[in-house]
Protein backbone atom coordinates (compact mmCIF):
# COMPACT_ATOMS: atom_id res chain seq x y z
CA UNK A 1 0.00 0.00 0.00
CA UNK A 2 1.90 3.33 -1.16
CA UNK A 3 0.86 6.15 0.52
CA UNK A 4 1.84 8.10 -2.56
CA UNK A 5 -0.15 6.59 -4.72
CA UNK A 6 -3.30 7.04 -2.37
CA UNK A 7 -3.04 10.78 -2.01
CA UNK A 8 -2.81 11.08 -5.99
CA UNK A 9 -6.20 9.45 -6.42
CA UNK A 10 -7.46 11.42 -3.54
CA UNK A 11 -8.96 14.06 -5.75
CA UNK A 12 -10.47 12.14 -8.77
CA UNK A 13 -12.05 10.32 -5.62
CA UNK A 14 -13.59 13.19 -4.27
CA UNK A 15 -15.24 14.14 -7.59
CA UNK A 16 -16.38 10.52 -8.27
CA UNK A 17 -18.06 10.60 -4.74
CA UNK A 18 -19.76 14.18 -5.72
CA UNK A 19 -21.25 12.31 -8.61
CA UNK A 20 -21.88 9.32 -6.63
CA UNK A 21 -23.77 11.59 -3.71
CA UNK A 22 -25.83 13.39 -6.82
CA UNK A 23 -27.60 10.31 -8.46
CA UNK A 24 -28.02 8.75 -5.37
CA UNK A 25 -29.75 12.09 -4.00
CA UNK A 26 -31.61 12.63 -6.61
CA UNK A 27 -32.54 8.84 -7.06
CA UNK A 28 -33.86 8.90 -3.79
CA UNK A 29 -36.00 11.98 -4.18
CA UNK A 30 -37.63 10.64 -7.20
CA UNK A 31 -38.22 7.08 -5.69
CA UNK A 32 -39.66 7.92 -2.49
CA UNK A 33 -41.96 10.76 -4.81
CA UNK A 34 -42.68 8.04 -7.02
CA UNK A 35 -43.36 5.34 -4.31
CA UNK A 36 -45.37 7.47 -2.47
CA UNK A 37 -47.82 8.39 -5.22
CA UNK A 38 -48.20 4.96 -6.08
CA UNK A 39 -48.89 4.03 -2.47
CA UNK A 40 -51.87 6.37 -1.86
CA UNK A 41 -53.25 5.61 -5.57
CA UNK A 42 -53.23 1.98 -3.94
CA UNK A 43 -54.59 3.54 -0.69
CA UNK A 44 -57.31 5.57 -2.24
CA UNK A 45 -57.88 2.69 -4.54
CA UNK A 46 -57.95 4.98 -7.60
CA UNK A 47 -60.02 3.27 -10.76
CA UNK A 48 -57.41 1.77 -12.62
CA UNK A 49 -54.69 2.05 -10.20
CA UNK A 50 -53.55 -1.17 -8.85
CA UNK A 51 -53.09 -3.00 -11.70
CA UNK A 52 -50.91 -0.93 -13.66
CA UNK A 53 -48.97 -0.15 -10.40
CA UNK A 54 -48.85 -4.15 -9.64
CA UNK A 55 -47.37 -4.67 -13.15
CA UNK A 56 -44.88 -1.51 -12.49
CA UNK A 57 -44.41 -2.89 -9.31
CA UNK A 58 -43.13 -6.43 -10.56
CA UNK A 59 -41.37 -5.45 -13.49
CA UNK A 60 -39.04 -3.45 -10.91
CA UNK A 61 -38.26 -6.07 -8.90
CA UNK A 62 -37.84 -8.33 -10.81
CA UNK A 63 -35.64 -7.02 -13.23
CA UNK A 64 -31.81 -5.70 -12.78
CA UNK A 65 -30.80 -2.58 -12.52
CA UNK A 66 -27.79 -3.30 -15.34
CA UNK A 67 -30.76 -4.29 -17.66
CA UNK A 68 -33.16 -1.20 -16.90
CA UNK A 69 -29.75 0.94 -17.58
CA UNK A 70 -29.15 -0.89 -20.58
CA UNK A 71 -32.08 -0.11 -22.10
CA UNK A 72 -32.30 3.68 -21.37
CA UNK A 73 -28.69 4.08 -22.09
CA UNK A 74 -28.47 2.16 -25.36
CA UNK A 75 -32.22 0.71 -26.63
CA UNK A 76 -33.85 4.22 -26.13
CA UNK A 77 -31.61 5.96 -28.31
CA UNK A 78 -33.19 3.17 -30.96
CA UNK A 79 -36.29 4.96 -30.68
CA UNK A 80 -35.00 8.26 -30.97
CA UNK A 81 -34.46 9.22 -27.61
CA UNK A 82 -30.69 9.91 -26.37
CA UNK A 83 -30.10 10.74 -22.67
CA UNK A 84 -27.08 11.78 -21.09
CA UNK A 85 -25.76 8.82 -18.59
CA UNK A 86 -26.29 10.98 -15.54
CA UNK A 87 -29.83 11.14 -16.73
CA UNK A 88 -30.29 7.55 -16.74
CA UNK A 89 -28.35 6.61 -13.70
CA UNK A 90 -31.30 8.73 -12.26
CA UNK A 91 -34.46 6.93 -14.39
CA UNK A 92 -33.16 4.17 -13.15
CA UNK A 93 -32.59 4.32 -9.62
CA UNK A 94 -36.09 5.71 -10.27
CA UNK A 95 -37.59 3.66 -11.25
CA UNK A 96 -35.83 0.64 -9.35
CA UNK A 97 -36.82 2.08 -5.75
CA UNK A 98 -39.89 3.43 -6.72
CA UNK A 99 -41.22 0.15 -6.23
CA UNK A 100 -39.81 -0.41 -3.12
CA UNK A 101 -40.73 2.92 -1.67
CA UNK A 102 -44.21 2.10 -2.80
CA UNK A 103 -44.16 -1.49 -0.80
CA UNK A 104 -42.96 0.55 2.40
CA UNK A 105 -45.39 3.93 1.81
CA UNK A 106 -48.61 0.94 1.22
CA UNK A 107 -47.22 -1.39 4.36
CA UNK A 108 -46.71 2.02 6.81
CA UNK A 109 -50.45 3.57 5.62
CA UNK A 110 -52.29 -0.15 6.00
CA UNK A 111 -50.75 -0.22 9.55
CA UNK A 112 -52.43 2.63 10.64
CA UNK A 113 -55.19 2.49 12.55
CA UNK A 114 -58.61 2.98 10.66
CA UNK A 115 -60.10 4.67 13.14
CA UNK A 116 -57.43 7.57 12.71
CA UNK A 117 -58.72 8.50 9.79
CA UNK A 118 -62.42 7.75 10.43
CA UNK A 119 -61.80 9.85 13.28
CA UNK A 120 -60.18 12.75 10.95
CA UNK A 121 -63.28 12.48 8.90
CA UNK A 122 -65.71 12.92 11.42
CA UNK A 123 -63.78 15.95 13.10
CA UNK A 124 -64.56 17.62 9.71
CA UNK A 125 -61.44 17.09 8.19
CA UNK A 126 -61.58 16.15 3.95
CA UNK A 127 -59.65 12.95 2.76
CA UNK A 128 -56.84 14.78 1.47
CA UNK A 129 -56.30 16.81 4.87
CA UNK A 130 -57.05 13.89 6.81
CA UNK A 131 -54.71 11.88 4.97
CA UNK A 132 -51.79 14.77 5.05
CA UNK A 133 -52.22 15.74 8.53
CA UNK A 134 -53.31 12.66 10.45
CA UNK A 135 -52.48 9.15 8.45
CA UNK A 136 -49.20 9.95 6.44
CA UNK A 137 -47.39 11.29 9.03
CA UNK A 138 -47.88 8.24 11.61
CA UNK A 139 -47.60 5.94 8.22
CA UNK A 140 -44.25 7.43 7.60
CA UNK A 141 -42.85 7.20 10.91
CA UNK A 142 -44.25 3.20 10.63
CA UNK A 143 -42.23 2.71 7.37
CA UNK A 144 -38.99 4.02 8.55
CA UNK A 145 -37.06 1.51 8.79
CA UNK A 146 -38.35 0.25 5.50
CA UNK A 147 -37.14 3.90 3.84
CA UNK A 148 -34.06 2.96 5.86
CA UNK A 149 -32.93 -0.03 4.20
CA UNK A 150 -34.22 0.86 0.89
CA UNK A 151 -31.91 4.16 0.64
CA UNK A 152 -29.16 2.17 1.47
CA UNK A 153 -29.66 -0.74 -0.74
CA UNK A 154 -30.30 2.44 -3.43
CA UNK A 155 -26.85 3.75 -2.52
CA UNK A 156 -25.09 1.05 -2.72
CA UNK A 157 -26.78 0.65 -6.27
CA UNK A 158 -25.47 3.71 -7.65
CA UNK A 159 -22.12 1.13 -7.95
CA UNK A 160 -23.72 -0.38 -11.12
CA UNK A 161 -23.99 2.87 -13.28
CA UNK A 162 -20.58 2.90 -14.28
CA UNK A 163 -21.19 0.34 -17.11
CA UNK A 164 -23.00 3.27 -19.05
CA UNK A 165 -20.44 5.47 -18.56
CA UNK A 166 -20.95 7.24 -15.58
CA UNK A 167 -17.82 8.57 -13.47
CA UNK A 168 -18.79 7.25 -10.28
CA UNK A 169 -17.06 6.12 -7.69
CA UNK A 170 -16.44 2.07 -8.85
CA UNK A 171 -15.81 3.95 -12.55
CA UNK A 172 -12.62 5.71 -11.19
CA UNK A 173 -11.47 2.89 -9.45
CA UNK A 174 -11.58 0.43 -12.46
CA UNK A 175 -9.98 2.75 -14.23
CA UNK A 176 -6.87 3.23 -11.75
CA UNK A 177 -6.84 -0.42 -12.16
CA UNK A 178 -6.73 -0.89 -15.30
CA UNK A 179 -4.71 1.72 -16.19
CA UNK A 180 -1.71 1.64 -13.45
CA UNK A 181 -2.43 -1.86 -11.94
CA UNK A 182 -2.76 -0.35 -8.26
CA UNK A 183 -5.28 -2.66 -7.47
CA UNK A 184 -4.99 -2.39 -3.82
CA UNK A 185 -5.03 1.10 -3.48
CA UNK A 186 -7.47 2.21 -5.35
CA UNK A 187 -10.27 -0.86 -3.86
CA UNK A 188 -9.11 0.63 -0.59
CA UNK A 189 -10.31 3.99 -1.17
CA UNK A 190 -13.21 2.66 -3.00
CA UNK A 191 -14.20 1.06 0.23
CA UNK A 192 -13.08 4.20 2.15
CA UNK A 193 -15.42 6.27 0.23
CA UNK A 194 -18.40 4.31 0.55
CA UNK A 195 -18.20 4.00 4.27
CA UNK A 196 -17.81 7.61 4.52
CA UNK A 197 -21.12 7.88 2.32
CA UNK A 198 -23.15 5.28 3.87
CA UNK A 199 -21.98 4.60 7.61
CA UNK A 200 -23.71 8.49 8.24
CA UNK A 201 -26.95 7.48 6.66
CA UNK A 202 -27.00 4.44 8.33
CA UNK A 203 -26.08 5.93 11.90
CA UNK A 204 -28.28 8.76 11.57
CA UNK A 205 -31.37 7.21 10.31
CA UNK A 206 -31.10 4.49 13.53
CA UNK A 207 -31.29 7.57 15.56
CA UNK A 208 -33.94 9.04 14.11
CA UNK A 209 -36.11 5.55 14.51
CA UNK A 210 -35.35 5.50 18.62
CA UNK A 211 -36.74 9.47 18.50
CA UNK A 212 -39.59 7.87 16.60
CA UNK A 213 -39.61 5.15 19.37
CA UNK A 214 -39.23 7.47 22.22
CA UNK A 215 -42.32 9.79 21.13
CA UNK A 216 -44.29 6.80 20.42
CA UNK A 217 -44.40 6.66 17.26
CA UNK A 218 -44.60 2.41 15.58
CA UNK A 219 -45.35 1.39 18.61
Amino acid sequence: MELSVLRAYLPAYLQAAEATLAIAGLGLVGSTLLGLVIAVAQYFRWPGARPVTAVYVELSRNTPLVVQLFFLYYGLPKLGLVWGSGVCAVVGLTFLGGSYMAEACRSGLEAVEPHQSQSALALGLGPGPALRHVVLPQALALATPAFTANAIFLIKETSVVSIIAYPDLVYVAKDYIGNDYNTSEALALLVAFYLVILLPVSLGAAAWERRLRHAGFGD
